[in-house]
This record gives structure tokens, sequence and C-alpha cells, in this order.
């Protein structure tokens, strides 16, 4: 009886150094759930940034956004608690629904005081001016 050993269902003596990356990436990488982050959209203007990001099912006051150090930083949490009683008050059904996303995206040179955010219909908008000191410092290392 003889058994063939080969992980994956490949022959890894066969494959170049840059096939078997690739290929380990995807075996590795394919084991992991789908990422429940925060989808953004960023697009960059002459004056400023604009942030779009995709929060469904949170509402205003679950949202927190902050600015430091060039990182915009934007986390949401919801933990609701779903009770549903029958004509007497005997509890027949709870449900719990808890979600937690966080997302950090570095923005240099950005007008700190005036940002501006609203949330319409699970979208987040982000309006991020940019200073006038946003010339980008070029150094040669040697």
């Amino acid at each position: 009886m003889t058994y063939d050993l080969k992980p994956f269902g490949r022959d890894y003596f066969d494959m170049t150094p840059s096939e078997l990356f690739r290929d380990f990436g995807r075996q590795f990488f394919s084991n992991f759930p789908d990422e429940q982050g925060i989808k953004t959209d960023i697009s960059e203007k002459d004056d400023r940034y604009e942030l779009k990001a995709e929060l469904p099912g949170f509402s205003k006051d679950q949202i927190d956004i902050s600015y430091e150090n060039g990182m915009l930083i934007i986390s949401a949490e919801n933990n609701q608690v779903n009770e549903e009683k029958d004509n007497e008050g005997k509890v027949i059904q709870k449900e719990r629904s808890y979600s937690n996303v966080k997302r950090m995206y570095s923005l240099n040179n950005i007008d700190e005081d005036n940002i501006e955010a609203k949330f319409e219909d699970g979208i987040l908008s982000v309006d991020l001016p940019k200073t006038e000191n946003n010339q980008r410092k070029v150094i040669d290392i040697k």
C-alpha cells in the first residue's frame, strides 16, 4: 500500500518558489472567514480627502470617530437585546446581536479643527480638509 503525501493536493517539489509562496498564501488565507470590517472609499481632492464608509445596522450614536497623530479611527459597536413577550408577559424568545468594527486610516496634513462627518442611510461620510502645508517632504536617503 502506498500513500501519496501531497499537501493540499499539490506536488510542491515541482513548483517554483514564487508558485509555492502564492499557493501557500491562497491555502492559508482561504481558511479565514470573510472580513466583517468597514468597507471604505477614500478620494483625494486638491483641498481635502473625502471618506465614505459603510456601516449598515449601526445608528449614529453607536459610532465613534477620532483623529489622532495622523490616524483617523472609526469604530462602531452594536449590542442589542430584543425581547418578545406574549400577552401574559412571559418571555418566549430573547435574541441578542453584537457586532464590533474598527478601522484606522493613515491620513497626514489634515486640518483637525475642520473635520466634518455625517451619517445617513448606513453611510458615514467624513470630510477631511488638508492643511495649507500639504507639500510632501522628500528626503534622499544615502
